[in-house]
């Protein structure tokens, strides 16, 4: 009876620590359930967080695309729009040579009638004089000349007339030519000026056809930026939603 007795002593002790070993294991089994559950809520609440930031970013880099998509198209349009008036601009310089070119014409055209009055003007000047020589021999005879005197004051009325009408047309073609060298003068300066705005658009030109294609490119790599983050925002909110389960699979 005594063996039987310790014996039982002895299993009943052993059953205590068993008990209290099971007891401990169970408290700290507790213990690390909940701090599991508390980190699956805050991983559940930052992932969804994350998830929430994700598709904010989805958004927004959907409508900077279409802003970059509204900017290059727009800068093409600017390019059409700049060749345009380059080509207009081209036109333009083309006729102000023809004008130049024109006046050029018109001012050696002046220049000949303005030799050809000085011929006149000589002209007249040799006929003031034979007409003088003629009333001088009409006056010595007398009678006889008298009607070839009348006829030569004539005459030389009319060179009189005739050397003023050619003084007047010079000096007016010479006023003519003076003003057409000073048209022509600020058609050529505009002909410049013409040449510059020419290269200037061309120079815009090709600036916006750079920004174009730059643009063109931007909105690819934001494209595939955007693809990138609506990728990240669809794994994220799987994870969010396996997050979400843990508990309960606890349980």
């Amino acid at each position: 009876m005594g063996q039987l007795a310790a014996g039982l002593k002895t299993m009943q002790q052993s059953l205590i620590r068993t008990v209290s070993a099971v007891r401990d294991n169970a408290d700290s089994i507790y213990t690390g359930a909940g701090e599991i559950s508390a980190g699956s809520s805050d991983l559940s609440s930052r992932t969804e967080q994350q998830a929430s930031a994700l598709e904010e970013t989805a958004a927004s880099m959907e409508q900077l695309t279409a802003t970059v998509r509204q900017n290059t198209d727009n800068a093409r349009q600017a390019t059409g729009l700049a060749k345009t008036a380059s080509e207009t601009a081209r036109k333009g310089g083309r006729v102000v040579d023809n004008v130049v070119n024109t006046m050029n014409d018109i001012a050696e055209s002046s220049e000949k009638i303005v030799d050809i009055t000085s011929v006149i003007d000589g002209i007249a000047f040799q006929t003031n004089i034979l007409a003088l020589n003629a009333a001088v021999e009409a006056a010595r005879a007398g009678e006889q000349g008298r009607g070839f005197a009348v006829v030569a004051g004539e005459v030389r009325t009319l060179a009189s007339r005739s050397a003023q009408a050619a003084k007047e047309i010079k000096v007016l073609i010479e006023n003519s030519v003076s003003r057409i060298d000073t048209g022509s003068t600020q058609v050529r300066e505009a002909g410049e000026t013409m040449k510059e705005i020419v290269n200037a658009v061309t120079r815009v030109t090709d600036i916006m056809g750079e920004i174009a294609s730059a643009s063109d490119e931007q909105s690819k790599g934001i494209e595939q930026v955007a693809q990138a983050v609506s990728e990240m925002d669809s794994v994220t909110q799987q994870n969010a939603s396996l997050v979400e389960e843990w508990p309960t699979l606890g349980n």
